[in-house]
Formats: C-alpha cells, structure tokens, sequence
C-alpha cells in the first residue's frame, strides 16, 4: 500500500515528500497510521551525517498514532489501540540491559540496518532511528510501540517518546535534582523546555534558561524559568551572579556545543553536576586541565535518552500531565503538515526554529 513519506535520500541531501510502498506487517510486526510527529534536532543530526544512519531513509523518530494492522505473534496492542513509538526498544539480553541501564541498550537500534519499505520506484528504504516517522503510515517493530497513557491526547502523545522521556529524564534520572537546588538549562528547544518543567516538578529553588534567541524568554519562563538569559561570554559569570557567586547545582546542556558545554560546566558550583543531553559532531572538541578537574569536584555526565526506561516512565510522566504539572503544548513553537518537514529542517539549519509537530 502506497503512503506518503518525507524520503532522505542520500547524507546531506534536502528531504523529498514522496510515495513509498509500505508492506502487511510480518510476523512480530505492528502497522501504525500515524497522528503526528515531531522534527527533532536529532533528526536534523541524522540527516547531515553527525549521526550516522543507512540511506535512504525515512526519518522520524517521535511519533505517536493508531494501530491498523498487527502481525503473528504480537499479543500486547491490536488495531485500534493508540500507541507511542518507541525508537530505541531494549532487548533485556545485552550488558547494558543486565545491569538495568536500558538506555544503553547495544542491540536498540539494530532495527535500523533492515530494509522496512520500497520507493514506488523498487529503491529499498530504511527506518530511520527505527521507527520511520514521517509518513502517513509505519511498520516497525511491535518492541517499538507503547500505549498511550490514559489521558494523553494521541496527538500530544507523540513528544513523550523523545523531547519529553530525555528532558524530564536528565533531570530527574541523570542530574537527580532535589528540592530546593538551583538548576541551569542550556537550549530552549523541545528538550529544554521540558527540561525546565522536569526542574519545576522536582521543586528546584531557581531555574535559569539560557538561549541565543531573545525571543524565546516566554516560553522559557511559562514552562518553569525564573530567569533568562541571553548566551554570551559572560554567561557563566552571570549565572554565579545570579547564585550567591556559588553557580548552580546543576546544568543541563541540551545544545550540543562545545562551547555551551563548557559555559555549563563553568556555570556549576564546586560539588555540582554538569549533564550534557546535546548531540555534538566529533569536530565538537571540549577541554579541561587536571587542575580544575580536581579543584572544583564537578561531575560531568552524558546522557542517552534521559536515561529513561520509557516501558516505566510514560506512565509517571502521564500522571503529571493529567495533574496539570506537564504541560506537551507548550513544547510545541509550530504545527505543520507532512509538506512543511524540509522547510522545518531548514529553519533549524538557520537556528530560527523551535519545535515543530507534524499533525497528519
């Protein structure tokens, strides 16, 4: 059955809004007519070569929609149970997974090797990310989908399964912020802005946003900042400025820059934590000398994913949206439709956008 996608064709090649062939699922396979998607920096990251994907390839790798079709063998969802994709399932057999990191899963993303559809020319394509989100139709995985909390619009649904499960994670599961703690949130896109609202359900005493756009202080200060700031040279000392000279407890880096990576950890107080949720290019290079490593006994941690075990954590985030303390729309700067995926790609490629949701 014919659907249409948004197709990369090859790493650095623009988008094509195409036609592509989309199989019955097979055994152990799920079929989902998708209600929205969302553009992530990620995928702008798969799409230039920082991240490495095979071509082509639908991307797309938050997403949320309908079951139409489910395979032999798939028992835990059926057509017309509305689910959350997720794109990096755990296998439970891995290291990784033994020690209970899931989030680190080594087969998570073997999925994406596979051929799952054809251009209506016979070309094979991939599931970017697994999950190929961007298109009208998807076959993945029955591991890759969820249900949807009850209480999630299916539409808002969709950033639970990447901007919402990594910003909330770093937050609550990486930095472990704790009542009362001063917190610093570099990069106001999807995954900052729930970061800043992670903070505020953990009960952080002050939530600093920083930002290289003016313009987006209100978002930043409706999902939770108390203050914003402007990036530039002096962020790191307006920061302590703002702390009692201490710095913060804890920095969250939501860029990936080498730059930003470094404010943030200038901008932690001696004893703090410093967690970098960016995906930087290898050209990103960041140092330090053996000195301040010791002096000022900072952590500096990565984080994949929010270190999220999503099987576990949708169901806590749900309960916070139907209590009113998450709030999805407001991750959201603009709704698109299939069509308006390239020119989203390109406003990020300028730092003019936000996060976009794809509404089919």
């Amino acid at each position: 059955m014919a659907v249409r996608a948004a197709v990369l064709p090859a790493v650095g090649s623009p988008l094509e809004i195409t036609g592509i062939d989309l199989p019955d699922p097979g055994p152990g396979q799920v079929r989902v007519r998708l209600a929205a998607a969302g553009v992530c920096h990620s995928d702008l990251s798969l799409s230039d070569g920082t991240m490495r994907v095979p071509v082509p390839a639908v991307l797309g790798h938050e997403g949320a929609g309908t079951v139409v079709a489910v395979g032999d063998g798939v028992t835990h969802i059926a057509p017309g149970d509305g689910v959350v994709l997720n794109w990096a399932p755990s296998c439970g057999t891995c290291h990784a997974c033994s020690l209970g990191e899931v989030w680190l899963c080594a087969n998570a993303l073997s999925g994406a090797a596979g051929v799952y559809a054809r251009t209506t020319e016979g070309t094979d394509l991939h599931p970017g990310l697994n999950v190929a989100a961007f298109a009208e139709e998807t076959v993945v995985s029955a591991s890759c989908v969820l249900p949807v909390p009850d209480g999630v619009p299916l539409t808002d649904a969709a950033l639970l399964g990447c901007a919402v499960l990594t910003g909330y994670g770093a937050v609550h599961h990486s930095a472990r912020v704790r009542q009362g703690e001063t917190v610093a949130v570099f990069g106001v896109g999807g995954v900052g802005l729930a970061a800043l609202q992670a903070a505020r359900i953990a009960g952080a005493s002050k939530i600093i946003a920083v930002d290289v756009s003016p313009a987006k202080e209100e978002l930043a200060r409706t999902a939770g900042a108390t203050d914003y700031l402007v990036a530039s040279d002096t962020t790191a000392r307006e920061i302590r400025a703002l702390t009692g000279k201490q710095g913060v407890d804890v920095a969250v880096e939501c860029a990936g820059r080498a730059v930003t990576i470094r404010t943030a950890w200038d901008s932690t107080r001696r004893g703090g934590r410093t967690t970098v949720v960016g995906i930087g290019g290898k050209d990103q290079q960041v140092t330090f000398n053996a000195l301040e490593i010791f002096h000022w006994g900072r952590t500096l941690s990565g984080c994949v994913y929010g270190n999220s075990n999503p099987a576990e954590d949708l169901p806590v985030l749900a309960g916070h949206v139907r209590a009113g303390r998450l709030d999805l729309t407001a991750l959201v700067t603009e709704r698109i439709s299939l069509d308006g995926i390239p020119a989203a790609f390109e406003n990020m490629l300028a730092g003019k956008g936000g996060r976009a949701l794809v509404v089919f």
